[in-house]
């Protein structure tokens, strides 16, 4: 049971609540320049509130319409510049106070402005991520794109997310991004198909690390990996299957046989929350994703499922030192 509430606000009436937020956050802890902290879009942007049980402010958030500029005064910021160009609403302004950090404040604000969001029939949302907050974003469906830039002395990355349908993945950034997400938003069961556990994706930090939380989250949890080459992976001493060694009852490895299965161009990620990530090449990234297409995800699972049950368990991965 959560320890907090969140709600959207209107900035007439709670702008106070929500700057003590953003000002503790952005310009006492990160050393924001205070005239960056306020612009002329808030008053027109959708915002969110999160408190305590008593009722203490203890998170922010915005959302910015289509087309709204931002800015302080004159001077334009990295927004503003892209905002007669890009239709897409932007989360922006995200704030949790330190002592309420990675107790999924955050998230639930996420939500909450996806919500108002949806409600709005706005398809797309983008927003600027600090460099250190990527990998919390990727968890939640957003995807890289473009380059890196800094604002405020601080680094970060362009990220969107799609709320209608698939989205193209075209680069190994993405790619990890989205494979975070799947193992995030999966309940009980996450599916892998993959040629040799591929080098640049499943040993990304942020993978391993997404895999790790999943497979010791309990309550029943299985990653299957399906491999059509066992031997190169085990050579590389890839990360994946050391996590497999050590939680061998929750991260099962089997190895294609049938030489219908071997011929088989493809790879995939699917859970059990209706996301998925198929690429027709399975040794290249790109492909297309998608978090809420659960026939779609079904439908690779139960693929899955039919080679999994003839293809052969990777005994000799278990005796690993690694």
């Amino acid at each position: 049971m959560r320890d907090f509430s969140v709600e959207a606000v209107d900035y007439a009436s709670a702008g106070p609540d929500l700057h003590a937020v953003r000002e503790a956050v952005f310009v006492r802890e990160q050393a924001v320049p205070p005239e960056l902290e306020r612009d002329r879009a808030d008053p027109a942007c959708l915002h969110v509130l999160a408190r305590d049980v008593e009722g203490i402010p203890i998170g922010a958030a915005r959302l910015v319409p289509p087309f709204v500029a931002v800015g302080s005064g004159d001077e334009a910021d990295a927004e503003a510049m892209t905002a007669s160009l890009d239709p897409a609403p932007r989360i922006g302004r995200m704030a949790v106070l330190a002592a309420w950090r990675g107790r999924g404040v955050g998230e639930a604000m996420l939500e909450a402005l996806t919500g108002l969001a949806r409600e709005r029939g706005w398809l797309e949302l983008s927003l600027n991520a600090q460099a250190s907050a990527i990998t919390f974003y990727s968890r939640l469906g957003y995807l890289p794109v473009g380059a890196r830039f800094m604002e405020a002395g601080i680094e970060h990355q362009p990220m969107r997310r799609k709320l209608d349908g698939a989205s193209a993945i075209a680069t190994r950034d993405a790619a990890v991004a989205i494979v975070t997400a799947l193992a995030h938003r999966a309940h009980r069961r996450l599916c892998i198909y993959t040629r040799a556990l591929d080098p640049g994706l499943f040993d990304a930090i942020e993978v391993v690390g997404a895999l790790r939380s999943l497979a010791t989250r309990g309550g029943g949890i299985e990653v299957r990996i399906l491999l059509q080459d066992a031997a190169t992976p085990q050579r590389a001493h890839a990360p994946l299957l050391g996590l497999a060694q050590r939680l061998s009852s929750v991260v099962l490895l089997r190895e294609v046989d049938d030489p219908v299965d071997r011929a088989y161009a493809s790879a995939f990620v699917a859970n059990d929350g209706g996301g998925y990530y198929f690429r027709g090449l399975g040794h290249r990234f790109d492909g297309e994703a998608d978090l809420d297409a659960p026939g779609r995800a079904r439908q690779l699972r139960e693929e899955f499922g039919r080679v999994w049950e003839r293809a052969r368990p990777c005994s000799e991965l278990r005796a690993l030192g690694l």
